[in-house]
């Protein structure tokens, strides 16, 4: 039968290899000779910690880790889980990103269902230390073992992930916010804010208008609530308990209209559309302003202004375009959504809109680096609206004659949409609208054409399981 090393017997077979006595070696790790006795020679020995490991595998010139592997039995002395080894040992596997050892200390831990708590508070733990993604196989521990469906820790779990899994990808997006929204009405306020703003962020991106208004509705709501609780503490002189949230409680109140505002532009709704801005256009009033809740307040008066002159455009009200071009100019964050409405009502309406586009001609041509800041979160938002607008400038272009400069927008629109996935929109209308003036283009832009055409098709390809 072969024998399994142990951590001690490979320490030991090293020292005597090497020609170490206790003494000799003591004087090389740093550790106590008597420790490094009872750590091999007592009985029971005494536990090795997961300091003293490191010491040792430095002191015998082996790389980080060596012993990994060998002192996850360490953590399970007699079948029993020892958290204050186990914990250390942990962080260590996290620094060193030893992912099978933590998927091993996990599987064993988890044995005794008692342990889900502490790995929930140990994932919590890496989540405050700014290590979100460190702290996903964590969580997902958790929710394979919580026994209980509608436990706060599960739905937390639940909603750090779907977090953490957000991206450019849209269709990704969509089948996490599905997988993730049951467990939102058992998240704790604080969290329920953020998730649910999340949640409309991503069905807005998706163009699922009418979920994105549901969810916008259930932000409303609790928003409100808290509001009101607040005011109700403060009338009988308590404390008022902050908020550990993302943002401001004033954000998530402005933002439940504006984004039920936008969710009916979308649909080209635009009366409607207009009935939200009163509600986000003076929040200065708002009880319990801070410094940085009276800058989001001032935020939401700039957007309410801008949304306002947006949708009157929208609606081929082509006077308010000066004033509308003048905000832009004083706020660049929004040039980019501004100039897609505006190539959008001059498509609808057909009227010229060069002087503006060569107004704006510089900041054209650096939306590619896409640094303007839109969204709230690090979100692919910059994205769409890139890719919508530079589709929208082309249709613009094949109109007025323009066709080179059509096509060459039009790929820029192409390579964007390509990135996120968004595959029944520039199916249904990029490639459409190559196919419709291919003969306008030149033998480069055929080719970067098929060339973005095969990239999407080999993604799609590796998308089925």
């Amino acid at each position: 039968m072969e024998h399994t090393p142990t951590i001690r017997s490979t320490i030991e077979t090293e020292l005597k290899q090497r020609g170490y006595t206790f003494s000799s070696f003591s004087k090389i790790s740093g550790i106590n000779r008597g420790t490094f006795s009872t750590m091999l020679n007592s009985n029971p020995p005494k536990p090795i910690s997961v300091r003293q490991m490191d010491l040792i595998t430095k002191a015998l010139g082996y790389p980080e880790g060596w012993l990994y592997e060998l002192y996850i039995n360490e953590c399970f002395h007699e079948g029993k889980g020892h958290w204050k080894r186990i914990k250390p040992f942990l962080l260590r596997c996290v620094e060193l990103e030893r992912k099978e050892c933590i998927q091993k200390v996990l599987s064993r831990l988890t044995e005794d269902l008692s342990y889900v708590s502490t790995v929930f508070e140990f994932a919590e733990e890496l989540h405050e230390g700014g290590k979100e993604n460190e702290a996903v196989p964590f969580y997902e521990c958790v929710i394979e073992n919580e026994r209980y469906y509608h436990s706060e820790r599960l739905a937390v779990s639940q909603y750090r992930l779907f977090s953490c899994s957000l991206n450019k990808d849209l269709e990704n997006n969509r089948q996490q916010a599905i997988k993730f929204a049951p467990f939102r009405k058992n998240l704790p306020d604080n969290l329920q804010l953020d998730a649910l703003l999340k949640l409309a962020n991503a069905y807005f991106q998706l163009d699922d208008c009418g979920t994105v208004i549901q969810y916008a509705e259930e932000l409303r709501i609790l928003a409100t609530n808290i509001y009101q609780q607040q005011l109700g503490e403060k009338l009988k002189s308590r404390e008022v308990k902050p908020l550990n949230t993302e943002r401001r409680l004033v954000v998530y109140y402005g933002q439940s209209f504006l984004l039920k505002g936008n969710a009916y532009e979308k649909q080209g709704l635009y009366q409607k559309a207009l009935t939200f801005i009163p509600y986000y256009a003076d929040l200065t009033g708002f009880e319990g302003l801070d410094d940085i809740g009276r800058i989001e307040a001032e935020k939401f008066k700039m957007w309410a202004k801008a949304n306002k002159l947006n949708l009157e455009i929208l609606m081929g009200e082509t006077e308010s375009l000066p004033a509308y071009v003048e905000l832009l100019r004083n706020n660049p964050p929004e040039i980019l959504h501004g100039l897609l409405t505006i190539v959008e009502s001059a498509n609808v309406y057909n009227y010229p809109i060069d002087e503006i586009l060569t107004l704006f001609a510089e900041k054209i041509d650096k939306f590619k680096e896409l640094n303007t800041n839109i969204s709230y979160y690090h979100t692919n938002y910059n994205l769409i609206t890139y890719s919508r607008f530079f589709l929208e400038l082309s249709r613009y272009y094949f109109n007025t004659g323009a066709y080179l400069k059509a096509m060459d927008v039009m790929l820029k629109s192409f390579k964007a949409s390509s990135q996120l996935n968004d595959k029944a929109y520039y199916i249904k209308s990029i490639t459409l609208l190559f196919e419709k003036y291919k003969d306008h283009s030149t033998n480069g832009q055929r080719e970067e054409y098929e060339k973005l055409l095969e990239e999407v098709q080999y993604n799609a390809n590796q998308m089925i399981p």
